[in-house]
């Protein structure tokens, strides 16, 4: 078992309560453009799920609820759950203000079942979600218990290599191991949505190779459709990253990819 405390989770709750209020009024997730009528989702995910409407969809770790609502406006019925519960008052409340009916649920992802027995058409999660989880294999057998038959699970995150970067300190430097079992504590001042902000983040988090994140797929009985690795991002999320024409970042030299994306189903 990989190191993992209670109070790991209490950590990083309390940090993402703190990050609500600081990305809400951040530039990055531009609320009032939201509000307006703008996405924020990317051309990854939209494409790989077509078109959602009519169909219920979970959304696992939502923050305050942005990407929920996009797929809502698309027609989708959907569920956000997030551990933060400032997030999931303020999704609530976004909800009702931009009368886009959607249900958000306060848990630790890992305890979804506790709280929700609906199934779902499609469950989704993406950008820096898996590496909050100390192992993937409840995360997995979650998943394949909340999905119907012929349901399809959809992850676009961060590929692993880069999480094995420290860069709180303003240059990448490789730190952790691809495959490290002992839990990622950082701490530092701002957030990836506001560098100047003085909230400090504390938070704990662990690296998973692909192989883990298929082998906890495939063990809970799901089948893979495809497994896409990419060299570009739609975030900068290390430092010196190049901004390419197309808006999408790109590392100077081209070694390692930024991005993967699977997607599998529940036959």
């Amino acid at each position: 078992m990989r190191e993992s405390k209670p109070e790991y989770f209490e950590t990083n709750r309390l940090t993402w309560n703190d990050k609500v209020k600081v990305h809400t009024q951040s530039k990055f997730y531009n609320l009032e453009g939201f509000k307006k009528g703008d996405s924020t989702l990317n051309t990854y995910e939209i494409k790989a799920l077509g078109d959602v409407k009519g169909k219920s969809l979970m959304h696992l770790q939502c923050h305050f609820g942005q990407d929920t609502l996009s797929w809502a406006r698309l027609g989708a019925q959907c569920t956000g759950i997030d551990i933060s519960d400032t997030g999931i008052a303020f999704a609530k409340a976004l909800s009702q203000e931009l009368k886009i009916p959607a249900d958000f649920v306060c848990c630790n992802v890992l305890d979804t079942s506790k709280y929700i027995s609906k199934n779902f058409d499609i469950i989704f999660t993406s950008y820096g979600t898996i590496g909050w989880l100390p192992d993937l294999e409840p995360w997995g057998a979650m998943i394949a218990q909340r999905l119907k038959p012929g349901g399809i699970f959809y992850i676009i995150d961060f590929h692993p290599i880069v999480w094995m970067f420290d860069y709180t300190k303003g240059k990448a430097s490789m730190r952790y191991g691809y495959h490290q079992d002992e839990a990622i504590y950082e701490e530092y001042e701002g957030t990836y949505a506001a560098s100047d902000s003085k909230m400090v983040s504390k938070e704990y988090g662990w690296n998973h190779g692909l192989g883990q994140v298929v082998n906890a797929l495939t063990k809970a009985g799901l089948r893979v459709d495809y497994l896409k690795e990419y060299d570009e991002s739609p975030y900068n999320v290390l430092p010196d990253l190049v901004q390419q024409k197309n808006g999408l970042y790109v590392t100077k030299d081209l070694l390692y990819p930024l991005l993967f994306e699977l997607k599998v189903t529940k036959d």
